[in-house]
């Protein structure tokens, strides 16, 4: 195991709900006290929910359900199901973003946009990207990027994680970090699992003078070229993830960005079902499944 697969990621996220293995399709929930009452839910870890048999997803979910008054989750967009097995489990599945994505087969660089060659090579004379040999080593320089990236886009909750949750998380294997320094001194850290053939982009972080000399440009060149020539044996994609905002229009800038990368799109589904009806409706006045946000009870939590 590997990855969001692995359960020290699951064990990452415990500040958030306790930890809940799926045994039978080897994935793993978070399970957390509904505000202002004595009730369960329970989600899929953030950002993803993978598992190893999707096969054995709904005995899963059917074992556990009675504990729970809803079920949420974000589908992995590489899961081998599709929308008619989701909707077998779930009682809502809903497109929730598109990711984009590297075919590592491409062995060539032409799909990268002509901007982001520009960009990329402008700043690899500048600054030096290197591999993290060990990633605990760097857990105090991702802190204090993280926070720059906290500050700046104003995040809270589960998206603003902790020390602790990434300390655990750098221990979690198949984690690749890529640095980006000048003078000595780290600017940018790029943060990816690699998982079942995909390498999935997870956090990345830069300092202020990481922005100006335009380090995510160098950071992605780089790693994409490492995944294609060095791991081109375990990998099948690469994942850079997705836009900003639960709903993107694909025009936001963190597309535009992702897209001069991508050789193609892959949708991901959100997926929920009210286990307890009578405590939704008590919860929300309504018993009915609202796709615009779900549970209706915990609106806006990751916004």
């Amino acid at each position: 195991m590997t990855g969001y697969l692995h359960p020290l990621y699951a064990r990452s996220l415990s500040e958030f709900g306790a930890p809940v293995e799926l045994s039978q399709c080897g994935g793993w929930l978070l399970e957390r006290r509904v505000p202002n009452s004595d009730l369960k839910d329970a989600m899929g870890c953030y950002p993803l929910f993978c598992c190893t048999d999707w096969t054995r997803l709904a005995a899963d979910i059917e074992k556990i359900k009675d504990r729970y008054v809803t079920i949420a989750l974000v589908v992995d967009p590489f899961a081998p199901v599709t929308t008619v097995d989701l909707s077998r489990y779930f009682q809502l599945v809903q497109p929730f973003k598109k990711h984009f994505i590297i075919d590592v087969t491409d062995s060539t660089d032409r799909h990268i946009d002509r901007h982001h060659r520009y960009y990329a090579r402008r700043a690899l004379r500048q600054i030096q990207v290197r591999l993290v040999d060990d990633p605990r080593a760097c857990l105090d320089d991702w802190m204090r990027l993280y926070q720059t990236l906290v500050e700046r886009h104003h995040l809270r909750g589960i998206k603003a994680f902790s020390k602790t949750a990434f300390a655990t998380q750098f221990k979690v294997p198949g984690l690749v970090i890529f640095q980006a320094s000048r003078n000595g001194r780290t600017i940018g850290l790029h943060l990816w699992y690699l998982q079942s053939g995909v390498a999935y982009s997870h956090l990345s972080a830069f300092d202020h003078e990481g922005y100006s000399l335009r380090a995510a440009y160098a950071l992605h060149w780089s790693a994409i070229q490492e995944f294609k020539r060095n791991h081109a044996q375990e990998l099948r994609w690469i994942d850079l993830g997705a836009g900003v905002g639960a709903k993107e229009n694909g025009r936001d800038g963190l597309s535009i960005f992702k897209r001069g990368w991508a050789t193609a799109e892959k949708a991901k589904y959100f997926c929920g079902s009210i286990c307890d009806r009578e405590s939704y409706e008590a919860l929300i006045a309504t018993n009915k499944i609202d796709s615009n946000y779900f549970p209706l009870y915990r609106a806006g939590e990751l916004s």
